[in-house]
């Protein structure tokens, strides 16, 4: 794949772009500011985007708009977004634009370069990938609203795997359940968040983003 890299510390950047070639990807850029993002982006045009949140000159949002805008001119641009902590509206913000693979991942994640390298190719395919941590976090924030109450504890664990942009033989796997079990708590799922059958919308994403906007 070929990838465009936004992180404004020299040693990550240095890192990841050493650990992408060693899988076999090409870094075409790597950046370390916001203002850069998006020219670099719009230049290479990239199979996917590693995009810090924060970057310089302000190190607020200036990764996570640019990435966004780039998408605007690149409909279905993957977007694989790195954070310090778990911030609810940068993954809200970032969910909300459904037009290609997305992933929300903190950095202590990249350490595990198994982990790293599977989000990446999740997302580049069209994806979802949400860090266990933000998943954790924000179920737990969420957890007495409605209607997220309404849901069992088994539908909270099936969401937050959802989350995770796990798919149904993975969550099947990890909670030692059948398939079929996990379809009926997924049914279950967005039953209770009322989300009807649909030909438009992706309702898994859509679930994650009920809880996400709560």
């Amino acid at each position: 794949m070929r990838v465009v890299i936004a992180e404004d510390l020299a040693l990550l950047r240095d890192g990841l772009t050493h650990i992408l070639d060693a899988y076999g990807h090409q870094v075409v850029e790597a950046v370390a500011d916001g203002p850069s993002v998006l020219p670099a982006l719009t230049r290479h045009r990239p199979d996917i985007a590693v995009v810090d949140v924060r970057l310089p000159p302000t190190f607020t949002d200036e990764g996570l708009q640019a990435a966004l805008a780039a998408r605007v001119e690149m409909p279905g641009l993957p977007v694989l977004v790195l954070s310090q902590h778990v911030e609810q509206l940068y993954a809200r913000e970032l969910l909300a634009d459904r037009s290609g693979g997305v992933g929300y991942l903190l950095k202590d994640r990249v350490s595990n370069v198994g982990q790293f390298i599977d989000a990446l190719r999740r997302v580049a395919d069209g994806g979802m990938v949400m860090d266990p941590e933000v998943v954790s976090q924000l179920l737990a924030r969420n957890s007495g609203v409605q209607p997220l109450q309404d849901l069992t504890a088994r539908e909270r664990e099936v969401l937050g795997l959802m989350a995770e942009g796990r798919s149904n033989a993975a969550i099947a796997g990890r909670l030692f359940v059948t398939e079929k079990a996990v379809s009926k708590h997924i049914n279950n799922i967005f039953s209770k968040l009322g989300m009807p059958p649909s030909d438009d919308d992706n309702r898994r994403v859509l679930a994650v983003l009920a809880y996400l906007n709560r």
